[in-house]
């Protein structure tokens, strides 16, 4: 669908903001997906504009928000119970509680947190995260409680201020929402209908950061490939324009759609030096009867030729998936298929989910809903297959000469860098510190089950 699309300004407020917030700090707590994590910067450049700084720890910060996911079932929980914490050490900091995401579109949510969460002072959903300095203001003003959700599919928001994480990997989405209705997802209902960005601004944003030295983006959307810029301008377009930005080294993309995914875009990663050769195909079941009764609309069968055409054209390929194991009415012989998948696409990584009901999609209704100690079994047997070719498959890497972006410190020890192959491989290394923010190629000397060690190749 097409959206009204917005350049948003909030000077005035800002301004008006820093009057009360000087000195003040923020934290955010991100729930869920890269597309969170995405959201959470801008929420988090907005909140910088106001006037407030970083705090080192939640129980430091004057204002926290919560930007929520709703896919898990026990995301819920995992909110009620922050918040809780919370509770005691709002007076001390005269704290502003924001909670906002996927669980701000939910309507049982918003009604627990208005009734049970009385020390939660700010709700908002997807649709308005642009309009939280309002919202803050608001608050500071008033000392009342705003709730402020708009259940529309929402328009697109550029010119938000962002604070990236990475100053060399960067985070750009392309799209919003999803028109898929899988019957077990609730995205469709709290994103809303697919919207499309404008390329002009995605090569925009993409040459700026390009500028400010961001050697590797990842492309967002809920279905990237079936991103639409107008006049015929498609997903693979895209990519072979940001294959052409200089400075731009490494791009990554997630997630498309098996259904969705078109020759021009094989032929795209074929052919652009800057794609990596990794694709995220989410596969969820191995079943053509499940994956009906999910409403994923595509079989065993076309999912497996997906995967031979694109290695016929991309023979270094490789594939990351995402499976949910005891989906209602699973058969055991519907699991063994999807056992049978995973062994033929022999998959560099599996993400794998046990089926938990969200209120409001089909799939709540639906009957046959498998036994907890059934799906726990058939999850166990899914990750000792999975895991036992991912232990195999990363032994290929050892005696190759790898070349990664270096991010930085490894999170358990800061004497060792790490980076990542193109193929979404952790590296391990000793190296001076100079050499984080640039590529380097490294030869991989041992597999260590879940990440690889190497040396700088001089």
């Amino acid at each position: 669908m097409s959206a009204k699309i917005e350049v948003v300004n909030h000077d005035a407020i800002m301004q008006e903001a820093k009057s009360y917030t000087n000195g003040l700090k923020y934290h955010i707590n991100t729930m869920g997906c890269k597309l969170n994590e995405n959201d959470s910067e801008k929420i988090a450049g907005m909140l910088e504009e106001m006037g407030y700084v970083l705090a080192d720890k939640v129980d430091d910060a004057n204002i926290v928000v919560f930007n929520t996911c709703c896919i898990r079932e026990n995301a819920e929980e995992k909110l009620y119970g922050k918040l809780g914490e919370l509770k005691n050490i709002k007076a001390k900091n005269n704290m502003i509680i924001c909670v906002g995401g996927c669980m701000g579109q939910e309507d049982h949510v918003v009604e627990k947190l208005k009734k049970s969460y009385h020390h939660v002072d700010i709700v908002f959903g997807t649709h308005n995260t642009h309009m939280l300095p309002e919202m803050v203001l608001e608050r500071l003003k008033v000392k009342k409680r705003v709730f402020d959700v708009w259940n529309i599919d929402g328009d697109i928001y550029e010119g938000l201020p962002i604070k990236r994480t990475s100053p060399k990997n960067a985070l750009v989405t392309i799209m919003y929402g999803c028109n898929n209705f899988c019957a077990y997802c609730i995205v469709p209902y709290t994103r809303g209908r697919e919207r499309s960005r404008r390329y002009e601004d995605i090569l925009n944003e993409i040459k700026e950061l390009a500028k400010d030295g961001c050697k590797e983006i990842m492309l967002l959307g809920q279905n990237v490939n079936s991103y639409d810029g107008g006049n015929g301008y498609k997903f693979a377009n895209l990519l072979r324009d940001i294959d052409k930005i200089e400075g731009i080294d490494i791009v990554r993309f997630m997630s498309p759609h098996p259904k969705d995914f078109t020759d021009d875009v094989i032929d795209a990663i074929a052919e652009c030096k800057s794609v990596c050769k990794v694709i995220h195909l989410p596969l969820q079941s191995g079943s053509t009867n499940v994956l009906k009764a999910m409403n994923r609309r595509y079989t065993k069968e076309q999912y497996l030729t997906l995967v031979d055409k694109i290695r016929a054209k991309v023979p270094e390929v490789s594939f990351t998936t995402d499976i949910i194991v005891g989906f209602p009415g699973e058969t055991e012989e519907d699991f063994e298929d999807t056992l049978d998948v995973v062994s033929k696409v022999n998959f560099e990584q599996v993400f794998m989910f046990i089926y938990s009901v969200r209120k409001g999609t089909v799939a709540e209704k639906m009957e046959n809903h498998i036994p907890e100690e059934v799906k726990s079994a058939r999850f166990d047997r899914l990750k000792a297959l999975a895991d036992s070719m991912t232990m195999e498959d990363i032994k290929k890497y050892v005696g190759t000469v790898q070349k990664i972006l270096v991010e930085g410190e490894s999170r358990t020890n800061p004497d060792v860098l790490t980076g990542r192959t193109r193929s979404n491989r952790i590296v391990n290394f000793v190296a001076d510190k100079s050499l984080i923010g640039k590529e380097v190629n490294i030869n991989i000397t041992a597999e260590k089950g879940w990440y690889l060690t190497g040396e700088v190749v001089e």
